[in-house]
């Protein structure tokens, strides 16, 4: 087999890639899940958390209605807009229901969809030490960026049962996207130029000596 015919099966690893992909997925779902619950119970509404399932509810994650801050609840058909949302669901379980005691009023909660935003930002940094000690390759950062990026898209468009339409979802995307690609490249980049850079000790004057007599002889 040719050389360069073994270089690229050295370095085309499926089994590699795909544990890539997984953990960088998971860690980043793991890093939103520690950071967003508190931060939502300490600034969000909590009388409108409750019924989004409140701020341990998956959705928080996996949901890009919560980003941008629009109601999940369900609503009865022939009904006014605001007047038929009878009750709040989450995960299959009715959380609220009923015209008078109980009854979600609806209006909703613009701070939780900046709490959200807020967390994926931070997210962002984790995201960037994640890419420089699984990935470590700066040419292949954008890829495993754009490809978590891209597997959020659908697993969200499936947790919701709905494409993403809100601008602000979308800026906030692509906003953790530029800032992960970037910072997360220029350190590897760095890292490897540190690695990379091997200064030769001198040689001292004996060992030139030796080596001048040496070829002299031969």
């Amino acid at each position: 087999m040719a050389p360069s015919s073994r270089a690229s099966n050295a370095s085309w690893d499926p089994i590699l890639l795909i544990s890539q992909i997984i953990s960088m997925q998971t860690l980043h779902y793991l890093t939103l899940s520690v950071l967003i619950p508190p931060l939502l119970s300490i600034f969000a509404d909590a009388g409108a958390l409750v019924f989004e399932g409140g701020a341990t509810n998956v959705g928080m994650i996996m949901d890009w209605r919560e980003m941008a801050g629009r109601p999940t609840v369900r609503g009865m058909q022939g009904e006014d807009r605001w007047d038929a949302y009878y009750g709040a669901w989450s995960g299959g379980k009715q959380l609220g229901s009923g015209w008078e005691e109980g009854r979600w009023d609806g209006r909703t909660d613009p701070m939780r969809g900046w709490v959200i935003a807020f967390s994926w930002m931070i997210a962002s940094f984790a995201d960037i030490y994640y890419l420089c000690i699984l990935i470590r390759r700066p040419r292949l950062i954008l890829d495993f960026a754009l490809t978590l990026a891209f597997s959020h898209l659908v697993l969200t468009t499936y947790y919701s049962a709905s494409i993403p339409t809100s601008l602000f979802f979308w800026l906030v995307i692509f906003t953790w996207s530029a800032t992960t690609v970037i910072i997360a490249e220029q350190l590897c980049v760095k890292r490897e130029m540190a690695e990379g850079l091997v200064i030769s000790p001198p040689r001292d004057e004996a060992d030139d000596l030796e080596m001048g007599e040496l070829l002299r002889r031969d």
